[in-house]
């Protein structure tokens, strides 16, 4: 767990700085946080669900920050892991309290979810450079996005916004290692900023047409 990890172009050798951009654009998710915590307030609906989500996009921010500097298999998980909590959460609450599912039919679209992601874990994971593993919540922000732009009250584009975003972000997270002899510092930044994008747009989707 305390292997070195070496998976992204702007990374040369070991040490806490060695990523300074991928660590410091990591920023994005904290703002992403704030914004959508100052809207809530703003509107009143700060509750459980909400804030619930908001923290796990600031712990993905520091569970990225960890992963960025440390570089390490436990800093890896702090990164992946709050990110796969956000998805699971993200999904029930939307499905249960914007599109008013029962609990047993939110319960069935959160396995459908797994599933999605069990099929795509059989899939040759270097592909696209590790991304397949986030294709299950393109599939499902897309298809929820669709969803919201027929049914939403409020800013009815606002999650296929986000969906169309994590496409452009997956696509630099995916060049990133092809691109190292062209542009030494990479693309996984990118991925970053345009991420807290996608997390704030989808929050903000929740937020604006919670009932």
């Amino acid at each position: 767990m305390n292997d070195y990890i070496d998976i992204y172009c702007e990374r040369l050798e070991p040490g806490l700085w060695a990523e300074p951009l991928n660590a410091v654009t990591n920023a994005a998710f904290f703002i992403a946080a704030f914004c959508a915590y100052s809207l809530a307030k703003k509107r009143a609906v700060l509750d459980l669900n909400i804030g619930i989500l908001i923290a796990l996009i600031a712990v993905i921010g520091t569970g990225s920050t960890l992963f960025h500097t440390f570089a390490t298999g436990w800093a890896q998980l702090s990164d992946v892991l709050p990110i796969l909590f956000y998805q699971i959460v993200f999904v029930v609450v939307y499905a249960n309290r914007i599109i008013g599912l029962n609990a047993q039919k939110s319960t069935l679209l959160l396995f459908a979810f797994f599933a999605t992601i069990y099929g795509f874990q059989q899939l040759p994971q270097g592909l696209l450079n590790g991304s397949l593993g986030y294709a299950p919540a393109l599939l499902f922000v897309l298809g929820l996005g669709v969803w919201h732009v027929l049914n939403a009250k409020t800013e009815r584009y606002g999650l296929l916004a986000a969906g169309i975003t994590f496409v452009i972000s997956l696509t630099f997270r995916s060049i990133d290692m092809q691109i190292c002899e062209s542009l030494p510092i990479g693309t996984h930044f990118l991925w970053h900023c345009l991420n807290g994008a996608v997390l704030y747009l989808t929050t903000r989707a929740y937020i604006l047409n919670v009932r």
